[in-house]
């Protein structure tokens, strides 16, 4: 008989790879380490091949674990698609979601496009806003739940689902870096906002000076100034558009930035099934983004 690779320790194989520890992995699945372990020995009986090799302390990818790694992803989230598309054809509703301006150009089309083609009778609206705007719309009971950066907001539940690292963005092509010379400039909010005070109280803390050198209402608008090299901006990895891009802090002399906690806020009410659903989709997206926005960081 061929031999066949069984979906389930696939995805334990895609979870430990993506989390950097099969202990970490065997966690998040409910499984024990020493079950995982043997999950991975018939894994790679099946491939036929060594999979995974000793790197230090923890493990890495053979060039053929690498190959499978690539296609496992792509079977895992086919199938996952697959399942919620045949569980979800029948189901009925509404999703009201707020979503932060940094992720409507990227997470938002693939979160929303895989939730309204395996769940076509849904009706589904959405708001993309900052944080504010979307709390407040949230405490209203305008949205049923909302991505946003995270803080303490009575009357709402948060669930935090990952710390994102602020990082310094510059122009993604070279010659249109400004010069970084006695003072640093900045691009940032005309309002007051997390980012930009973050920015500030890392240079005042490093003693290097800086000016504001472009506001805007909007994040486009940043963009806009740090691509045309006005200055220098302070956000997170991910939406990034690819007219900019992270900086290396360390060749450039920057100082090191906080974390900041990216959550999913509801009210108390319990979430509808399909609700739920769109909460996992949405997770299930950001934690990609972070795996491809670490793999291209310069630090």
């Amino acid at each position: 008989m061929a031999a066949s690779f069984d979906l389930d320790i696939l995805r334990g194989f895609v979870v430990g790879i993506e989390l950097g520890s099969y202990a970490r992995a065997a966690e998040q699945l409910g499984r024990s380490t020493s079950a995982l372990s043997t999950q991975l020995r018939r894994l790679e009986a099946a491939a036929g091949t060594v999979l995974l090799r000793k790197d230090g302390r923890g493990l890495a990818l053979t060039p053929a674990g690498q190959v499978l790694f690539d296609y496992a992803k792509r079977l895992l989230a086919l199938h996952d698609e697959a399942l919620g598309a045949v569980q979800g054809l029948c189901a009925e509703g509404s999703v009201r979601v707020g979503i932060q301006h940094d992720f409507c150009d990227d997470l938002l089309p693939r979160a929303l496009g895989r939730f309204a083609r395996a769940h076509p009778r849904v009706q589904l609206q959405t708001r993309v806003g900052r944080n504010t705007e979307l709390l407040q719309a949230l405490a209203d009971g305008v949205l049923d739940f909302a991505l946003a950066w995270g803080e303490a907001v009575p009357g709402l539940r948060k669930d935090v689902i990952a710390k994102v690292p602020m990082v310094w963005i510059g122009p993604a092509v070279p010659e249109a870096l400004p010069q970084l010379g006695s003072e640093i400039p900045l691009v940032a909010y005309e309002d007051a906002c997390r980012f930009r005070t973050a920015a500030t109280a890392a240079l005042d803390r490093a003693h290097i000076p800086w000016r504001v050198a472009l506001t805007s209402p909007s994040l486009s608008g940043l963009w806009a100034g740090v691509s045309a090299g006005l200055g220098l901006s302070v956000r997170t990895p991910l939406g990034l558009p690819p007219s900019v891009l992270c900086m290396d802090r360390k060749a450039w002399k920057l100082p090191a930035l906080p974390s900041l906690p990216l959550a999913l806020y509801r009210r108390a009410p319990p979430l509808s099934d399909v609700q739920a659903r769109l909460q996992e989709i949405i997770r299930e997206e950001i934690q990609k983004a972070l795996v491809a926005a670490n793999a291209r960081s310069p630090e």
